[in-house]
């Protein structure tokens, strides 16, 4: 038990100087001090730092500075999601980024629903020529033998 809980308070002694000396990931990145109203601070964690990596690839520490600054607050985080994704797939596809992706799913549902309205008409013939033969059963048919 002692050993266990010795690894809880050095575990809580990590973690607390993690959250006091650690910088973001934006500002390790950059390779500057990381102060108390960084603007790249709430949404890019020490515990994420490909995520401003892929980010400053794409649109520079600069452009992504003054984007956030000229976001609402309670908007910055969908803005940030909107960049890291987009950076992402920007990386993956240096031509088409998120659009190649967008296209793909698009084609993909056009084929998809093609599928459905053809399984549906098969399911509607189906049904129509059955008609109410399809619970008839044979003569021989008995539940009886």
């Amino acid at each position: 038990m002692e050993v266990a809980h010795s690894l809880l308070v050095s575990h809580d002694k990590i973690e607390i100087m993690m959250a006091s000396n650690s910088p973001c990931a934006a500002c390790k990145f950059l390779r500057r001090k990381c102060n108390q109203d960084c603007i790249f601070a709430p949404y890019f964690p020490p515990e994420e730092p490909h995520k401003f990596a892929n980010v400053h690839k794409i649109f520079g520490a600069s452009n992504v500075s003054k984007i956030l600054n000229e976001v609402l607050p309670h908007q910055r985080e969908d803005a940030v999601n909107s960049l890291a994704y987009e950076a992402e797939a920007r990386i993956k596809d240096p031509v088409y980024g998120c659009v190649g992706a967008i296209s793909v799913l698009q084609r993909q549902l056009i084929r998809l629903q093609k599928e459905l309205d053809a399984t549906n008409a098969d399911l509607i013939r189906f049904s129509t020529n059955q008609g109410s033969s399809f619970f008839n059963y044979p003569s021989n048919w008995n539940n009886d033998s």
